[in-house]
């Protein structure tokens, strides 16, 4: 079906009502079959209190979009021989080898054993390598280690992130469950060791220069500040559908985003534009100029976990049909909110609403930008890609 046949009106439609019902502040979108953009659409503000229309070159705060550029500056690696998926991290990083594992029902970081075996860079790249991330589970003893410890201090370089996680115990035995963790944030640092170049000039000469993202990075200068979206938290962060929008410019921190810090971090740390995604997200699609050899792309978007085994988070509990692959999550049973075509779709976004998914069954891929707290995963997402989907020929 041409494009020019397809009818995204009802997407639209969709995502001004959750505008119009102050449940996002705007919501921007590009939407591929094949590697055709076949929409490409902006509802709502950039900043409400303004009056600041959503533009395509305007700004996000990526958050856990971050992850997928990061996942693939170590396949980057991978391809170049420098670095093996079931290399063991204490290879690179010395620090994190001999590690202690809590004990089931530990109440206390002294309720520890030694781990069966050391942290692979695959455990990193699927979030099973027993590491934790200080956010989700405030009762866990990791929960008040972590913060203790302030193990996502962004006033540190990653080098200290390595140190403080070498000092603490790991959530569970390597390799044994799923948690959402810090670990692409250590595979930054990996990245730094392997290739002697600090990630972010790394990601520039590898990543953004050749695809010509030129909006993304660990902060946005001064002179593009304007172009920055306002963030913004719901009324009710357990009711994602409650009307009312609050700003939270300064949020996880003050000048978040907004100036350089020394922590690049590689689960979280970019910016990004909804041009400069759909340029990655096109690379890793079948055609010429591929980022990755297309055995890569393969590997990433196969689901790495045990049978039996799905992705889990602590508030919410198991993600019924969810594997992860490298990098992100996989679909290997679509539940009634998916897309019924959604078998082997790889995706993944950010705490704030960005996302992005590759799904070679149904010819189907995009990005989605949004910039509300607690965004991902939110009701409108769900409601989206059905009818992105439907609209591309692809549900």
């Amino acid at each position: 079906m041409p494009a020019k046949d397809r009818d995204f009106s009802a997407v639209a439609a969709s995502m001004g009502r959750y505008v119009d019902q102050e449940i996002l502040p705007g919501v921007s979108w590009a939407v591929l079959r094949g590697r055709e953009v076949v929409d490409q659409q902006c509802v709502g503000w950039a900043d409400r209190e303004a009056g600041t229309a959503l533009r395509p070159d305007h700004i996000f705060r990526a958050f856990s979009n971050t992850k997928l550029i990061v996942t693939c500056a170590v396949m980057l690696l991978m391809e170049q021989g420098r670095i093996e998926l079931d290399d063991k991290v204490e290879t690179f990083l010395p620090q994190l080898a001999n590690r202690k594992v809590l004990k089931a029902g530990a109440t206390s970081l002294a309720d520890v054993e030694p781990a069966n075996g050391p942290i692979t860079i695959r455990q990193l790249l699927t979030h099973t390598a027993g590491l934790s991330y200080g956010l989700f589970d405030p009762e866990s003893v990791l929960f008040k280690a972590y913060n203790a410890a302030m193990v996502l201090n962004p006033l540190t370089p990653l080098t200290d992130l390595i140190d403080q996680l070498a000092r603490l115990p790991l959530s569970y035995q390597p390799g044994t469950s799923w948690e959402y963790s810090v670990a692409t944030d250590v595979l930054g640092r990996v990245v730094e060791v392997v290739s002697g170049t600090p990630l972010d000039a790394f990601l520039k000469a590898q990543i953004f220069d050749p695809l010509g993202m030129v909006d993304t990075g660990f902060f946005v200068p001064e002179a593009e500040l304007g172009r920055l979206v306002a963030n913004y938290r719901g009324a009710d962060p357990l009711d994602p559908m409650k009307p009312g929008l609050f700003r939270i410019d300064d949020k996880p921190w003050p000048q978040a985003y907004r100036r350089p810090f020394p922590r690049l971090s590689g689960g979280g740390g970019l910016v990004s534009t909804l041009p400069d995604m759909l340029a990655l997200v096109r690379a890793l699609l079948p055609g010429p100029d591929m980022l990755l050899k297309p055995e890569t792309l393969a590997l990433m978007m196969t689901n790495q976990l045990a049978a039996g085994q799905t992705i889990r988070f602590a508030m919410l509990g198991p993600i019924a049909g969810k594997g992860f692959g490298l990098g992100g999550a996989v679909t290997f049973a679509p539940a009634p909110f998916d897309p019924p075509n959604s078998t082997g779709e790889f995706q993944w976004g950010g705490l704030a609403g960005t996302h992005w998914w590759i799904c070679p069954g149904a010819d189907t891929a995009g990005v989605l930008m949004t910039q509300r707290d607690l965004g991902f995963w939110n009701p409108f997402f769900f409601e989206f890609k059905k009818l992105a989907y439907a609209a591309a020929g692809a549900g």
